[in-house]
């Protein structure tokens, strides 16, 4: 059974290069375009992995971080941040917040797949 990956980003381009690399590569997924409905769509679609972009037009993704690792359902579920801020703490931060990996922007496809499958392995 294919890995299922919740991919959370408003940005259109982004958005459809993660999900189409990560469909090349066998994985079912799971796009979001609204930071408000990640939540509700992880607890139905329950992924193995979610990929969060941190700067979200309506809600932090720091914020949704947070959120599900205080939900029952959602606080095992390794999260992947993606994000243009590559500032200095920035890292600590979201790390702070509960991802387990990091990736700035803009994102080359080898690391981007590298960090998927690393997490995924230890999921």
């Amino acid at each position: 059974m294919a890995k299922r990956i919740l991919v959370v980003e408003d940005n259109d381009l982004n958005r459809k290069l993660f999900c189409d690399v990560l469909r090349s590569q066998g994985y079912a997924v799971e796009p979001v375009a609204d930071g408000n409905l990640a939540l509700h769509r992880a607890r139905e679609f329950v992924p193995n992995l979610i990929i969060m972009d941190i700067q979200l037009a309506a809600v932090s993704g720091l914020d949704l971080i947070e959120e599900s690792r205080r939900d029952p359902v959602l606080r095992q579920i390794p999260v992947l941040a993606v994000t243009a801020y590559a500032g200095k703490g920035d890292e600590e931060r979201i790390r702070d917040a509960g991802a387990e990996g990091y990736l700035s922007k803009p994102v080359s496809i080898g690391p981007f797949m590298a960090a998927v499958r690393g997490m995924l392995e230890r999921a």
